[in-house]
């Protein structure tokens, strides 16, 4: 079942996230912005309330929480109800797959990643973004899950359990990127893993 409640509860709470933390959401957008490949066409799986699919140009979504979906599609964005692990398109449909803080939500990683494989064309990439569980971030999150509106029900990963999933589901890293490092301005990104809080991988899927 998609972990949905408590985006149907307090959607407007998790709007409010982004709003109360400016600097760490235009550091996680600048991450994903730099490994969008240009001129392409994409989906974002688990798009939200178009935090991050209407400022990078995205216009089709999948979705299942209504309530995030409408204010998506305020934003312009076509949203399509959905969960990760059973895409609503057909098969090579996509130059890039995006989800942003959404595996950890998934009920089944390695489905959701094998239909993003699925409905990408040859060669097309997909791109993760996350907490990575063992950072300092990611950990404090795990101790305090149960206290979450949002994270309750998460599940957290490490880069390398997410390397690992996407390997097994066909894909072939190009790129990571990492930002929310400690002690550093918020809009510091880096290349690699192991330092920020948030990180993002592009792969490629292998024919």
């Amino acid at each position: 079942m998609p972990k949905i409640e408590s985006f149907e509860k307090h959607s407007d709470a998790y709007d409010q996230w982004f709003e109360k933390n400016h600097a760490l959401y235009e550091a996680e957008l600048e991450v994903i912005r730099q490994l969008i490949p240009p001129g392409t066409e994409g989906v974002e799986v688990g798009v939200g309330s178009g935090r991050f699919a209407a400022p990078l140009g995205i216009k089709i979504g999948v979705e299942p929480s209504e309530k995030m979906a409408l204010k998506a599609r305020k934003q312009g964005i076509e949203v399509y109800p959905g969960v990760a692990e059973n895409l609503p398109f057909p098969d090579n449909s996509f130059d890039f797959v995006l989800m942003v803080t959404t595996i950890c939500f998934v009920d089944d990683i390695a489905n959701s990643f094998a239909e993003a494989f699925r409905v990408l064309k040859p060669k097309a990439t997909i791109i993760v973004g996350f907490i990575d569980k063992e950072s300092t971030m990611g950990k404090h999150y795990e101790a305090k899950r149960h206290d979450s509106k949002f994270y309750k029900n998460a599940n957290f990963f490490s880069t390398q359990e997410v390397l690992k999933h996407l390997n097994s589901a066909g894909f072939q890293e190009s790129e990571i990127k990492q930002t929310l490092l400690p002690e550093a301005a918020p809009e510091t990104i880096l290349d690699g893993f192991g330092k920020g809080a948030f990180v993002a991988i592009k792969a490629t899927k292998q024919l």
